[in-house]
């Protein structure tokens, strides 16, 4: 690190001082065993955790992890591992441990199954398997943080009789610095997954390198994104035991996964992902920018072209890797490989692309998901689909559909989508049974769809007391949505006798489920005096914002630019507008456009100045909105953004 001398000599020991500890922060040692067991050689054979064993190990590296792998081990292959694991995390900052494979919990101590276990004698299989608590005992070696996740949630997967051999495992408790992920509560059995990965592994990979995320939000994000592609049936569960924050990237907040692909996109001219984007979000903020862009001449760029403007622009493709990490599209990965054949991520970038399905390839679960998702169900891997735009697809989506719950019929979740897309096809009554079938079966997402057709009378008589017992049964299992409708029927006493206090309460747990909505309305409610204090609301706008909700990019602005409940701060308020101008429909810079003087000339300097680093803007920094700050917020919208730009003031 290379400082210009000055004086006074305080400063420069106080500066030396921050350089130091910034060194020691980026020589943060993390270690991590990571386990993967599938080929049984007595027990069910698991395709999944191959798979997920190999995918956790390649995320971890990237983020600085020594990695211990063991890939289908047997008894002495997990013991070996496991005390080489100890010494090292005897010295690491981070130690972490991940498990994918047979477990099962016997007088509530749980035990990891090794490939060579042998079923000939029931009353020795524990002491063939490896009990949980010798990793526990490697892990409190570590004087860090340490982090357990435990894929391995099958129901008794051994035969084992009695009642001291239930089905999932057991809770495990802990000391300080622990937090202990399971891929579902503790006693309850979680799904495989129909992809290359299970269900809570494909979530946590889709999470785990969201750069600036702290770990508690990634599980939020997770068990959002597992109960939402289960219908509820799956519900992750930690316990943290955590004394401080703790980040796997501590780089700089990205925005959605939505605005990093129209940026990937519009930046590289690329026509591959501007259709790409056109699939994804059809109803996205940037879908009639895309669609003028398809019909210009420019759709014509080859890849070649791409390339030179992408170096030109100096992009080094951490935008799209982090977004090919996020969603594990193969189509992503395919594209970083044609666009940066030298970057630094592409040999895990052609590792993944030949061992992702293609689009043909995929099988009818995945096909029913991708067709048929309702929006508010969608994931980091899964967008959702409009109900206008299935209306469109209809025909595939029934046929994957059923494909997919003569497939899978203990799985609730494909009757539920099946479900939908029959009422796509304007087949009512029968949509109606299967919405019945689903909620019966536990599906959160029939229970809500079925609960909003009661309470309208679409297709079913009106029954506002049918729809809101179902929304109240929904809610108590983990169902955001049914939480808000059922919040907002209490606090209008409509159907129901007013209960403000409980409509509140409501709104919060699905705020604390991750609903950006939830959190939104929260922040006004707060900004109105109603909830909390009105110092509440900047942080449950930026929260909102962050889970997927543009709008609270615009509140959190006016909040910091009139000093409104927390003290003025212009710059904040500018990074805040330069987030929301990203990520909204255009209704951000259509105000610039037309009523710049709704916002104080110091913001205006200050979006300025942000503008002017990225090397956006070039007049005079004077707070004075003109056709250059209109033209370079433009840029900024249309391929321009840099997080950088926005962590560093």
């Amino acid at each position: 690190m290379a400082c210009s001398p000055f004086r006074p000599v305080l400063a420069v020991l106080i500066l030396a001082w921050l350089g130091l500890t910034a060194c020691l922060a980026q020589a943060e040692v993390r270690v991590a065993l990571v386990i993967g067991n599938g080929g049984y050689v007595s027990a069910p054979v698991l395709d999944n955790p191959v798979n997920d064993a190999r995918d956790v190990a390649g995320a971890l590296e990237e983020l600085d992890f020594k990695v211990f792998l063991g890939i289908d081990q047997s008894h002495a292959g997990m013991s070996k591992l496991i005390d080489d694991f100890g010494e090292a995390a005897a010295k690491s900052d981070v130690a972490l441990f991940y498990y994918a494979g047979h477990a099962f919990q016997v007088d509530n101590q749980n035990y990891l199954v090794p490939v060579d276990l042998t079923l000939t004698d029931a009353s020795t299989v524990v002491d063939q398997t490896i009990a949980l608590d010798d990793v526990m005992d490697a892990l409190v070696k570590s004087p860090g943080l340490k982090l357990v996740f435990l894929d391995s949630c099958r129901d008794n997967p051994l035969g084992l009789a009695g009642g001291n051999a239930p089905g999932g495992l057991a809770r495990v408790g802990s000391s300080a610095d622990f937090l202990i992920a399971y891929a579902t509560q503790p006693g309850a059995v979680a799904f495989d997954g129909e992809g290359r990965n299970g269900t809570f592994t494909e979530a946590v990979l889709s999470h785990i390198q969201t750069a600036g995320q702290d770990i508690g939000d990634m599980m939020i994000a997770v068990r959002k994104d597992v109960i939402a592609s289960t219908g509820g049936q799956q519900i992750p569960w930690e316990n943290s035991s955590l004394t401080r924050q703790f980040q796997f990237d501590p780089g700089p907040a990205n925005v959605s996964s939505e605005t990093i692909l129209y940026q990937v996109a519009f930046r590289s001219q690329d026509p591959d992902l501007m259709r790409l984007y056109l699939e994804r979000y059809p109803d996205g903020a940037h879908t009639r920018d895309v669609i003028a862009f398809l019909s210009s001449d420019k759709a014509a760029t080859d890849i070649r072209t791409a390339q030179r403007g992408l170096e030109e622009a100096g992009d080094d493709g951490e935008q799209l890797w982090e977004l090919a990490q996020r969603t594990r599209l193969r189509q992503l990965y395919d594209s970083y490989i044609s666009l940066y054949p030298t970057g630094r991520h592409v040999e895990e970038a052609r590792r993944l692309a030949a061992e992702l399905p293609a689009e043909q390839e995929l099988g009818p679960g995945r096909r029913c998901e991708l067709y048929a998702t309702h929006p508010r169900d969608r994931t980091a891997t899964t967008p959702g689909v409009p109900f206008e735009v299935l209306s469109r697809q209809v025909t595939q989506a029934l046929q994957a559909c059923q494909a997919a719950v003569e497939t899978f019929p203990d799985q609730a979740r494909y009757v539920a989508l099946l479900a939908r897309a029959t009422a796509a096809a304007g087949l009512r009554d029968e949509a109606v049974k299967l919405y019945r079938q689903a909620a019966d079966a536990g599906d959160l997402r029939a229970m809500v769809s079925l609960g909003l057709l009661m309470e309208t009378g679409d297709g079913v008589p009106k029954d506002k007391a049918g729809a809101l017992a179902l929304y109240q049964k929904a809610a108590e299992l983990g169902s955001p949505d049914a939480a808000i409708n059922l919040a907002v029927a209490l606090l209008q006493g409509d159907g129901i006798e007013q209960d403000p206090e409980r409509g509140m309460a409501l709104l919060q747990e699905a705020s604390g489920n991750g609903s950006a909505i939830a959190t939104f309305n929260l922040g006004v409610l707060a900004q109105q005096g109603s909830f909390g204090i009105p110092s509440d609301a900047l942080a449950l706008f930026e929260r909102a914002a962050r889970e997927g909700e543009p709008r609270a990019y615009r509140a959190a602005a006016v909040l910091l630019d009139e000093g409104r409940g927390v003290p003025q701060d212009p710059d904040a308020a500018a990074v805040q507008l330069l987030l929301g101008i990203a990520s909204d429909d255009g209704a951000i810079l259509q105000e610039f456009t037309e009523k710049a003087q709704n916002w104080h000339r110091e913001t205006l300097r200050a979006l300025q100045a942000r503008l002017e680093r990225a090397g956006l803007y070039d007049d005079a920094l004077d707070g004075v909105s003109g056709p250059k700050l209109i033209a370079a917020l433009q840029a900024w919208r249309n391929g321009g953004f840099d997080a950088e730009i926005l962590a560093n003031g």
